[in-house]
């Protein structure tokens, strides 16, 4: 694993929809979600909205290498309704990734239990007797020579799952420096995860509303 050296992009994460309850980015991979501990991670996707939005609410998160959807909240009430949601799974995920080789089945799912690896944080690991259970859908969508475009859709939110599922599948995604061999880290400039599309209920007008940004490594 290599060590963590933050430069985050610069600049006001794009924003996808914007009214008085909710703000949809497309976060750029290498921006924290939330502030981190130390000093030089205060600077995240929140504290970016914030300098533009004083009440914007972190709802969710992805991790720092991973680019794509995000709700972020604009008052309590939409706060609570959306992590509700969340936590209920109701809400449905769909990204989009780059692994090493190609699968030998074109969809199914992956359902390996996860646990944290406490002599490695903060990595995860698969442990089929004492880990959480974790299940992820996939489809795979392209071939290429050595490597293939795959659709994850994650049945539960354990961290790091996609990463993990796929690590331990023997198809680590691209450009991974937490699981992924130095072969596979240089593979690619950056984490090939994305979350490719959002949906979930309108805190104020109940409606469904999806949202979606395609991935710049497709």
């Amino acid at each position: 694993m290599q060590k963590f050296i933050y430069t985050p992009p610069a600049g006001i994460p794009e924003i996808l929809h914007q009214d008085k309850d909710i703000i949809i980015i497309n976060k750029p991979s290498g921006l924290l979600s939330n502030p981190g501990r130390a000093e030089e991670t205060h600077d995240c996707a929140l504290s970016r909205l914030q300098s533009i939005c004083p009440h914007t609410i972190l709802v969710h998160r992805l991790d720092c290498e991973t680019s794509g959807i995000m709700v972020f909240a604009k008052n309590k009430k939409a706060e609570v309704s959306l992590k509700k949601q969340f936590e209920a799974r109701q809400t449905h995920k769909v990204y989009i990734a780059e692994i090493n080789g190609i699968p030998n089945t074109n969809s199914g799912t992956i359902s390996w239990p996860l646990t944290a690896d406490k002599s490695n944080v903060p990595l995860q690991k698969v442990d089929l007797e004492n880990g959480k259970p974790a299940s992820t859908d996939y489809r795979l969508l392209i071939n290429k020579a050595r490597s293939s475009i795959i659709e994850l859709t994650p049945k539960t939110g354990r961290t790091h799952q996609l990463r993990v599922h796929m690590h331990h599948w023997g198809h680590t995604i691209l450009g991974d420096n937490f699981y992924g061999e130095e072969k596979i880290q240089q593979s690619a400039p950056r984490l090939r995860l994305h979350a490719l599309s959002l949906t979930f209920t309108h805190p104020y007008s109940a409606k469904s509303c999806s949202f979606y940004a395609p991935a710049e490594f497709t």
